[in-house]
């Protein structure tokens, strides 16, 4: 069983930053895939961005230049820094992890852009 817990959410306005944390129960270099989801209230969960094993980042086309997601593998720990964020990407943050064919989730982590 892998544990995922976020870190990080808050309210930013237009334009902030913003760094979520995700603390992994097990090594992320076990992992196929760990990465970041979010979720509106009515929408579904979209991804934002994710690592591969070997470390090679995947963005969302509308977050490029804007996010970066980064681990530490010493820490078991996966990071996405958030620049410039905008109000339409108010939503709960969700870590994600593919292991062995199973996946994995966060509870979640709160983020609200708004003035």
């Amino acid at each position: 069983q892998v544990q995922l817990v976020e870190s990080g959410g808050g309210l930013v306005p237009p334009g902030g930053s913003l760094m979520l944390s995700c603390a992994a129960s097990v090594s992320i270099l076990d992992m196929d895939t760990m990465g970041w989801y979010r979720q509106a209230p009515g929408n579904q969960r979209d991804l934002v961005a994710t690592l591969t094993r070997s470390g090679r980042p995947r963005y969302a086309a509308s977050v490029k230049g804007r996010l970066t997601i980064s681990r530490d593998s010493a820490k078991n720990m996966v990071y996405m820094q958030m620049d410039n964020l905008k109000p339409e990407e108010t939503a709960n943050y969700f870590c994600n992890t593919l292991v062995n064919y199973s996946n994995y989730w966060g509870q979640g982590t709160q983020v609200t852009v708004s003035s």
